[in-house]
């Protein structure tokens, strides 16, 4: 780990939990097993395309931690050092007129390890970047879930969330 990631993990902050999960900022070291991860979750037009060469997600990595937007945030359990991660997320603010102009925060890539589903790791990650969007001073929590996903669906209803748009993609 470089010392830019070192201080720049260390600046921003983690969220120990009763059974030691912590979450926090992503190094670089974790971006392999976040790519795992994705993949391991992957439905839909995603199948078999998050894997390969690491090149691409590591530059999108320092994109990412150099525009200063989005924060790739990763769940450890006790023990767990980097490149090791039982969940994911990807917090980003965004700036708009909507709401008088107060930022809106949205979340995306959320994954929890297929073995470590159904034991409160989501909604601990979920909380927490609900506690990030507060502190930048958001108004609103959006995420996009994909259509096939009817258990994360059922998840996200569970932590108060409104199914209130439709959305649409066009792969360019």
């Amino acid at each position: 780990m470089s010392q830019d990631e070192t201080s720049s993990a260390s600046a921003l902050p983690s969220s120990p939990h009763g059974d030691g999960l912590v979450i926090e900022p992503a190094v670089e070291a974790d971006v392999a097993a976040c790519v795992g991860l994705m993949s391991a979750n992957a439905v839909g037009a995603r199948v078999g395309q998050e894997a390969g060469d690491l090149a691409p997600y590591l530059d999108a990595f320092a994109r990412m931690r150099e525009g200063g937007r989005t924060v790739l945030h990763v769940a450890r359990l006790p023990g767990m050092g980097p490149g090791e991660i039982v969940g994911m997320f990807e917090l980003t603010v965004l700036d708009g007129l909507s709401f008088s102009g107060r930022p809106r925060a949205q979340v995306e890539s959320v994954h929890v390890d297929p073995s470590m589903r159904s034991r409160g790791l989501g909604a601990r990650m979920m909380a927490f970047a609900e506690e990030r969007a507060r502190e930048r001073g958001c108004v609103l929590m959006q995420l996009a879930s994909n259509a096939q996903r009817t258990r994360a669906h059922a998840f996200y209803e569970r932590l108060g969330y409104e199914p209130s748009h439709l959305g649409f993609k066009r792969m360019l």
